[in-house]
């Protein structure tokens, strides 16, 4: 049996104002204590009853929730234009371990939930003015998310036609007034359990996403993904009118580490370049595993001129500091091949053909060198034609040719496993 609060003075003056009111009756217990209220006219009582609600150090003889599902609980949203309901629920449900957020009508439940981060369990009452219980509903579930929200129903309404009308209307569960807190307990706990599998599900279907569309061992983009985001990265610069430009990256002799240290050692080296490049471009610039040792960077808004001072960026980058395996210093470099598109109907793979020609000559002219490649557009590569024939087309009269920045001779002395020396990159060939 609840105990009850008595009120004298003040308390009982204004305890008695607040149950003159005959509009609806509300019975909702807080930890200890049963509050007996009628609401339409409460605005003070509201304040009332939450300055007593705080002082209530009463043992709630429910017990400990149990966290089976989840390890917290959903926020919830209550939405009551009654302020002693506002009020009493909100006590309630935090004494439960929720977080509470309120509303005072269905118009500033609905501007909450615009928020980022917005509770997905909402308990509304019905009867609100303006947007009221059901309209919030059929605004929730005519909003595409990518979650569920999870909606509650508490009314006077006890018309079996009412139920079923607030159901078809989006709720997912009716509580009618008056009622005990422990069936609002038993629906939250069902409520909790429903969205706690939900995210679940949506926690395993970014994994799953994540593994589709990432490079396993490097963590960058994998080739379909990459030439997605590319694609419509194209698309975008038709539209504005702008240039793109594609690096794709070589690391050079690569087989050589794995043979020297073992595959181990290749795999960490491809993982630590993959790190430098990710800290290396620009935030709106992705990158990609083209395949094997083959990386791929894509760069908007860059014309030749700035491509080439950012592939020759990742390329110093890559040859001045020697990639560090437990106590091993292990040098190694990249050849670049690059291509720019502007403004033209060219598709993504006619831009890898150009920047897979520009990486064909850096590596055929000494390797650890930028390339690029400006073949007239009008031609297309032909499958049967080797690297070496359509790169050989070129004629210095041409206005397509290959632009070609080299280092500095290595000192004969550098050689695997060791540190190698810096270098400053000289001017275009």
């Amino acid at each position: 049996m609840w105990p009850s609060v008595s009120f004298t003075g003040k308390d009982a003056q204004l305890y008695s104002r607040v149950s003159l009111s005959t509009r609806t009756k509300i019975f909702i217990s807080l930890p200890g204590v049963i509050l007996s209220a009628i609401g339409a006219n409460t605005e003070n009582a509201g304040g009332f009853l939450e300055g007593h609600a705080r002082k209530c150090e009463m043992a709630t003889p429910w017990p400990s929730p149990q966290r089976t599902i989840s390890n917290e609980f959903p926020r919830v949203l209550v939405a009551d234009d009654d302020p002693v309901a506002r009020v009493i629920l909100q006590h309630t449900l935090r004494t439960w371990g929720y977080e509470v957020v309120l509303a005072q009508d269905g118009a500033e439940a609905w501007e909450v939930l615009q928020q980022e981060g917005a509770p997905k369990l909402l308990i509304v009452d019905w009867d609100m003015p303006g947007l009221n219980g059901i309209e919030l509903c059929r605004r929730v579930r005519a909003c595409s998310t990518e979650f569920y929200r999870y909606i509650l129903m508490i009314t006077s309404r006890n018309d079996k036609r009412d139920i079923v009308c607030a159901m078809e209307m989006g709720a997912d569960d009716h509580l009618p007034k008056p009622f005990e807190d422990s069936d609002l307990r038993a629906r939250l706990v069902v409520a909790s359990r429903i969205l706690a599998a939900q995210d679940k599900l949506i926690h395993a279907r970014e994994a799953f996403r994540e593994r589709a569309t990432r490079d396993a061992l490097t963590g960058l983009w994998n080739r379909t993904q990459f030439f997605e985001l590319f694609n419509a990265e194209l698309d975008r610069a038709r539209r504005n009118q702008s240039a793109l430009g594609m690096l794709l990256l070589d690391l050079d002799r690569f087989k050589s580490i794995n043979d020297t240290f073992g595959h181990p050692t290749g795999d960490f080296v491809l993982k630590e370049l993959a790190r430098r490049l990710r800290r290396n471009v620009r935030s709106y610039d992705f990158a990609g595993r083209f395949g094997g040792e083959e990386f791929v960077i894509a760069l908007p808004g860059c014309d030749r001129h700035q491509l080439r001072n950012r592939a020759e960026a990742i390329r110093r980058l890559v040859n001045r500091e020697p990639f560090r395996v437990g106590r091993r210093d292990i040098s190694a470099t990249v050849s670049i091949g690059a291509a720019v598109v502007h403004q033209d109907k060219r598709s993504a793979m006619d831009i890898v053909a150009a920047a897979d020609l520009a990486l064909y000559r850096a590596k055929n002219s000494g390797r650890n060198r930028t390339a690029f490649c400006e073949r007239s557009w009008d031609e297309d590569i032909r499958a049967s034609e080797s690297l070496q024939d359509y790169c050989a087309l070129c004629e210095p009269r041409h206005s397509a040719v290959c632009v070609v920045s080299a280092p500095k001779p290595m000192r004969a002395s550098a050689k695997l496993g060791h540190s190698a020396p810096r270098e400053r990159c000289s001017a275009a060939e």
